[in-house]
């Protein structure tokens, strides 16, 4: 069955959003999971590693602030326009965020992924 879009979701099951905070951590988690790859690749992995900072930033700002799940939406968009000029990198990072937390409220598979710390099939091949 498809699930309801945002705007038609009733007040309960909002209430039963996850804390962005431990949504956040785990997210974090998964980041440092996967940086050793990131680094393995034979690639210029600048942008990556721009990226990646900017993100796990915002995450390690979410965690330590803990905003309501009602209110996580303002509060990124607060650290939005705070950045002044790095906007829109700040705002792409947040956005991503955003739709991870929604996506650990929505799907089980994702939350359950990110429970056990984010693994993949090439970490378990590495030695």
């Amino acid at each position: 069955m498809k699930s309801p879009p945002p705007s038609s979701r009733t007040s309960t099951n909002l209430d039963n959003l996850p804390r962005p905070a431990a949504v956040c951590r785990e997210l974090l988690n998964a980041i440092e999971a996967s940086e050793g790859r990131r680094k393995r690749r034979k690639r210029d992995t600048t942008p990556d590693a721009i990226g990646l900072a900017v993100k796990r930033d915002l995450l390690e700002r979410a965690i330590a602030a803990d905003p309501e799940p009602m209110e996580f939406e303002a509060w990124l968009l607060e650290q939005c326009q705070a950045a002044g000029g790095l906007e829109g990198g700040v705002r792409a990072m947040a956005l991503s965020i955003f739709e991870e937390w929604r996506l650990a409220h929505d799907a089980d598979s994702f939350r359950d992924w990110l429970a056990q710390g984010a693994p993949s099939d090439d970490a378990r091949t590495e030695t």
